[in-house]
C-alpha cells in the first residue's frame, strides 16, 4: 500500500468514529506502527485535516474537511485516466477539450507518487470508426439539458424526411459512431432520441419544460426498452 493510500484509509477510518478514538486502534487498523500512525496524523493536520487529540488520548476529525483531490488509488487514477482519454477522442471539441483540461488539473495536484502511476497509466483507447460529424453546437444541447430549457430541433430522420420539433432533453448517449439527444418530444408525445448528426439546426428557448430532469430521466427509463428501437427516431 501506497503512503497516499494509507493517508487516505486514515482519513476514513477517522469519518466513521465521532468520538476520540485511540492511535493504538487506528494503527491496528490501517497496520502500522504506532510511530508511523503519528506520523501520519501529523500529514494529514499540516495538508489541512481538523484532526484534534493527541498521542494516549485519541484522534477525532472534525466535521468541514473536504478529501483533497490528491487523495486517489490507483484503481481510481485508472478510471480516471481511462475515461478521460475515451472522452479525449471520442467527445465533441469542448468536450474533448474540457477532458484533457481535467486530466491536466488532476496530475497537477498529485504528490510524485500518484502522478508517476497516472503518466506511466497503461490503459489505452482503441481509435475506432469516425464519429458522425454534427453540423450543430453540442456544448448547446448540454447546456439546455443542464438548465432544463426546451430545445427546437430542425430534424431529419433516417429517410431524409425533415420535420421541426419542440424537445425537452434530458440526456446525451455517446456510441462509438454516433451521439444521441435523449428527450421528450411534444410532437409525438413520446420519448424519443435524435441523432445528433441529422439535426440541421437547435435553439435554445427560453421556456423551461414542466418536469425535473430527474424525474424525467426515471419515466424514461421505466419505458425505454417498451419503444421500439428505444424510441430512436
Amino acid at each position: 500500500m501506497s503512503r497516499s493510500e494509507r493517508l487516505f484509509d486514515l482519513l476514513q477510518i477517522l469519518r466513521r468514529h465521532r468520538r476520540p478514538v485511540s492511535g493504538r486502534v487506528l494503527a491496528a487498523e490501517i497496520g502500522v506502527r504506532l510511530r508511523t500512525l503519528y506520523r501520519d496524523i501529523a500529514s494529514l493536520q499540516a495538508q489541512g485535516a481538523t484532526i484534534e487529540g493527541e498521542a494516549g488520548i485519541g484522534y477525532v476529525l472534525r466535521p468541514g474537511f473536504l478529501l483533497p483531490p490528491l487523495m486517489f488509488t490507483p484503481e481510481e487514477i485508472e478510471a480516471l485516466v481511462l475515461g478521460s482519454r475515451w472522452v479525449a477522442g471520442r467527445g465533441d471539441g469542448p468536450l474533448a477539450d474540457a477532458a484533457r483540461s481535467a486530466l491536466a488539473r488532476i496530475g497537477a495536484v498529485l504528490p510524485a507518487d500518484l502522478r508517476e502511476e497516472m503518466e506511466a497509466n497503461s490503459l489505452f483507447i482503441v481509435p475506432g470508426p469516425d464519429i458522425a460529424a454534427d453540423t450543430i453546437d453540442a456544448a448547446l444541447l448540454r447546456k439546455a439539458i443542464r438548465t432544463e430549457h426546451k430545445l427546437a430541433l430542425a430534424y431529419s430522420d433516417a429517410a431524409g424526411t425533415p420535420s421541426a420539433r419542440v424537445v425537452w432533453p434530458f440526456a446525451l448517449a455517446f456510441f462509438d459512431q454516433v451521439r444521441l439527444l435523449i428527450g421528450w418530444c411534444e410532437l409525438r408525445g413520446a420519448f424519443r432520441s435524435f441523432r445528433t448528426d441529422r439535426i440541421a439546426r437547435a435553439e435554445m428557448l427560453a421556456a423551461r419544460y414542466p418536469t425535473r430532469r430527474p424525474e424525467l430521466i426515471r419515466q424514461w427509463k421505466a419505458v425505454k426498452y417498451q419503444m421500439p428501437h428505444h424510441g430512436e427516431e
